[in-house]
């Protein structure tokens, strides 16, 4: 995929205008500030209403920028040109990201289990993954719904071509979705949580009854390259916020509600069924990955291989 693909892929064209600064790879300057990308739900929403990581880096002199975008793909975009030095994603964007030969690294990892799948409406004749055949399937290209529509595909025994495939944001794609301009929608809490309860969606299936699927912390290349001790912190603290997450759903709920807007009622039901896990990169983890990238090469979707072994950071490698 050339650069100018993954940017109309990533849509983060205005995002990265309004973000746009100078690598801190082309500085020798200490570091004063860590920019993190976060989407309307995950532990990273957590530690930004907790402040757990500005309460960890304040006594170093480092300051914490946060950077909400809708998605994963122009988060990594903002990140492959360096505005955004670490963020959460799903488990296809980074796939694109390095087809795309993007400035990118896996730092962490987490398995999903509950919080996202495909919606259809209540009345919708669409009982089974098979019926999906003929019908419109809205997502966000090169998102973790992206790949969990692929898996559902496959399960069913149908291929990419078998559906008309509706590329949308989430914020796009649920008025889309509620009035019936799309026939199905893969998709992830809290929007998956908002289709079900408040757009009057089913659950044909979640992610986990089609495949095993994951979440990544990425991190951009030359910020681990450079700054590995402070990502490995931020790694730490991300994890503690984590445990502690585990453990208090309801205030997650608020959180969650309080950072991004979305009524507690909803967000309640995202924090009851997320998984708060923060862990390294296993060889489980990568070879569930590397799957997801010769899926998605099989399918042309990428335009080359890739080793996504290759992408792992380390700290010894600092």
């Amino acid at each position: 995929m050339r650069r100018r693909q993954f940017l109309k892929l990533s849509a983060g064209a205005a995002v990265l205008a309004a973000l746009s600064s100078p690598s801190r790879a082309q500085s020798s300057a200490p570091l004063n500030e860590i920019r993190i990308g976060y989407q309307k739900n995950g532990v990273l929403v957590v530690a930004r209403q907790r402040a757990t990581l500005e309460a960890h880096f304040a006594p170093q002199g480092i300051a914490v920028k946060w950077v909400e975008f809708s998605s994963g793909p122009p988060m990594l975009e903002a990140m492959n040109v360096g505005s955004v030095d670490f963020g959460a994603v799903g488990d296809s964007p980074p796939i694109f990201a390095q087809a795309a030969e993007a400035a990118i690294v896996y730092a962490a990892g987490q398995p999903i289990t509950t919080g996202q799948g495909i919606l259809v409406p209540q009345n919708s004749p669409i009982r089974t993954l098979a019926d999906l055949k003929g019908k419109r399937v809205g997502f966000t290209k090169g998102s973790s719904a992206h790949n969990v529509l692929v898996l559902a595909l496959e399960k069913a025994g149908l291929s990419y071509a078998d559906i008309i495939p509706v590329y949308l944001t989430p914020p796009d794609a649920g008025p889309a979705f509620a009035n019936g301009s799309i026939e199905a929608w893969s998709i992830w809490d809290p929007y998956f949580a908002i289709g079900e309860t408040k757009q009057n969606g089913r659950i044909l299936v979640h992610a986990s009854e089609v495949g095993k699927t994951n979440a990544f912390f990425i991190a951009n290349r030359d910020f681990a390259k450079t700054h590995g001790d402070v990502l490995q912190q931020i790694i730490d603290v991300t994890a503690a916020t984590a445990r502690w997450a585990e453990g208090n759903r309801g205030e997650v709920a608020k959180a969650l509600s309080a950072v991004t807007g979305i009524p507690l009622d909803i967000q309640t039901v995202a924090a009851d069924r997320n998984a708060f896990v923060v862990g390294p990169i296993t060889e489980d983890i990568v070879t569930t990955q590397q799957d997801v990238a010769d899926r998605f090469f099989k399918l042309g979707l990428i335009p080359k291989p890739i080793v996504v072994r290759d992408a792992v950071w380390k700290l010894s490698q600092t």
